[in-house]
């Protein structure tokens, strides 16, 4: 369970979970979940495959209710809010939704439909500026040549960097990750945690959350870590506090040794040289 992270006020939270339980056909996804992210907070969420990071992401992204306990969003608690509305002030950046847009539609497409949270651009009207917004976003993740190029031929790294400019175009009070650099190669990895971690340094950005198996993808600027196992939170707070190599070694079921270099995180087993 987490504690309160010290000087945060309630209204400064955009996540609460307390006491949460998500449970499919009674078996326990997550296991009395108590949770929260402040405004200025950029977390990673880490946990082996299964643990349950994903349905802890779409409840901190009004994408469903929980079995039993306290779920808060926004300053709404759900279950007691419209999620279609909710949802328009939460930015997801998923897998899922990679495969959901039309491959034919062009990158500035994608991105202008982040305005509404739509899938397709003719579900509403777009000015020119809306277009010109998208451009601007394509230019500053450094992809603005690939504006008028089909989604669907884009390599998969700047597939993601379509779909961040894609989050930021709705202007969200909450940007959510999961599993971003998943099949990624090396260099496409890097330019990948390169952005998110410009993110993390923008202060008029929105609070992030990140999913991820991987702390090597943990982007610089990043202020806390959790770890999930088994659909129970093992640790949360500050980064440097949570990611240490016993309590990893904990959630991973594997002897590991953790380090910091230059703002990035390593792991590796233990003994390795």
């Amino acid at each position: 369970m987490s504690a309160p992270t010290a000087g945060t006020c309630h209204d400064e939270l955009v996540v609460r979970f307390a006491g949460v339980s998500v449970r499919r056909r009674g078996i326990p996804v997550l296991d009395d979940i108590s949770w929260q992210v402040g405004r200025r907070e950029r977390w990673v969420v880490l946990g082996p495959n299964g643990s349950g990071k994903t349905t802890m992401l779409h409840l901190a992204g009004a994408r469903m209710l929980p079995t039993c306990g306290t779920a808060e969003v926004l300053g709404h608690r759900l279950g007691r809010v419209d999620l279609r509305t909710l949802r328009t002030r939460v930015a997801f950046v998923s897998g899922a939704l990679m495969r959901e847009l039309r491959p034919s539609l062009v990158a500035r497409e994608v991105v202008v439909t982040g305005r509404h949270g739509a899938l397709e651009p003719w579900w509403f009207r777009y000015t020119d500026e809306d277009f010109a917004e998208a451009d601007r976003l394509l230019d500053a993740a450094g992809i603005g040549q690939a504006a008028a190029r089909p989604f669907g031929v884009l390599s998969e790294g700047e597939r993601q960097h379509v779909l961040i400019c894609r989050a930021l175009m709705g202007r969200p009070a909450l940007l959510l990750f999961d599993e971003p650099a998943a099949g990624l190669d090396l260099g496409a990895r890097e330019r990948l945690v390169s952005r998110l971690g410009g993110l993390a340094a923008d202060l008029d950005a929105p609070p992030l959350v990140l999913v991820t198996h991987h702390a090597e993808e943990v982007p610089p600027g990043f202020t806390h870590a959790a770890l999930l196992r088994k659909g129970v939170l093992l640790a949360a707070g500050p980064i440097e506090e949570v990611l240490t190599g016993s309590a990893v070694s904990d959630c991973f079921g594997v002897s590991v040794s953790v380090g910091r270099e230059a703002g990035r995180w390593w792991v590796r087993a233990s003994g390795e040289g």
